[in-house]
């Protein structure tokens, strides 16, 4: 088990003061096995008024509103948080189970494709022969290695809002490219499963009280009884140099700030995640 305290901080810059704005993030560790929240706090200046709920998903969003004139606002999502890696599955299902009519109703809305995880056939023939005669679990991380190995991972290629299919044309792509990828492909096997949101310790362990670059991070989940947390940019089960913060169908679902503004000029943005283990 590790302690790590994570300071998100995002910055908004605009070329001409702003009238308002109104926004929603998603950026609050969840408390679950092998991930249990110390501390957290999301803090917004300026602030009118914020509102704390649960979303469709179980994601914790602060809706917030500014309205008065600003030409900056900065989001700071400070957290305490103690990750380990969790138990294997206490049950593993097989084909015919996952098939099951209970099952698939159940799953539906893992089993659905939005635009942003949509695989060309492709990728659906790689899954088929990656996965070959392997039960369920096994199939999926073959999965997530075949498309690993045809993927470069290449910042800049593509955005948030880029459709999986154009990141396997350019075999190119960030984490969350990849968990797109992995998401369409698993669930044209008829495997459920979802997207995760959330931060990565780029050291395994790391130095206690060494404060590092930390990143957002994307990886996903697959149901087979139980849910399976595997990162497919990194290869390995996610465990405790992950912080969980959201899950949903695809990045849509838990982009980690969303908003309009009133105003007519532009606006800039910068990120910096700080992470820091603490024991």
């Amino acid at each position: 088990m590790s302690r790590l305290h994570v300071v998100h901080t995002s910055t908004f810059r605009y070329t001409t003061p702003v009238q308002a704005s109104y926004n929603e993030a998603r950026m609050t560790p969840v408390s679950q096995a092998g991930q249990t929240v110390v501390s957290t706090r999301v803090e917004v200046t300026p602030q009118t008024w914020s509102y704390d709920y649960r979303d469709h998903w179980g994601t914790a969003v602060t809706a917030f509103e500014v309205l008065v004139p600003h030409q900056s606002m900065v989001i700071t999502a400070e957290h305490v948080v103690e990750v380990g890696d969790v138990a294997s599955p206490r049950a593993v299902l097989g084909w015919d189970a996952l098939r099951a009519p209970d099952v698939r109703d159940r799953m539906a809305e893992f089993l659905a494709d939005p635009p942003t995880t949509q695989v060309p056939d492709e990728v659906v023939a790689l899954a088929r022969a990656a996965a070959g005669d392997l039960p369920p679990d096994e199939a999926a991380v073959a999965v997530c290695a075949a498309l690993r190995d045809r993927l470069e991972y290449i910042p800049g290629v593509t955005t948030v809002h880029t459709p999986a299919a154009e990141a396997w044309a350019a075999r190119a792509g960030v984490c969350q490219d990849i968990a797109h990828l992995a998401l369409g492909a698993l669930r044209a096997l008829g495997i459920p499963a979802r997207y995760v949101s959330g931060y990565l310790h780029p050291t395994r362990g790391g130095e206690i009280g060494e404060t590092v670059s930390g990143e957002s991070h994307a990886w996903v989940e697959w149901w087979g009884g139980d849910w399976v947390a595997y990162d497919p940019t990194n290869r390995v089960p996610a465990g405790s140099h992950h912080v969980v913060l959201a899950r949903g169908r695809s990045y849509d679902d838990v982009a980690p700030l969303r908003g309009i503004y009133a105003g007519a000029g532009t606006q800039e943005l910068e990120v910096e995640v700080r992470i820091t283990r603490e024991s």
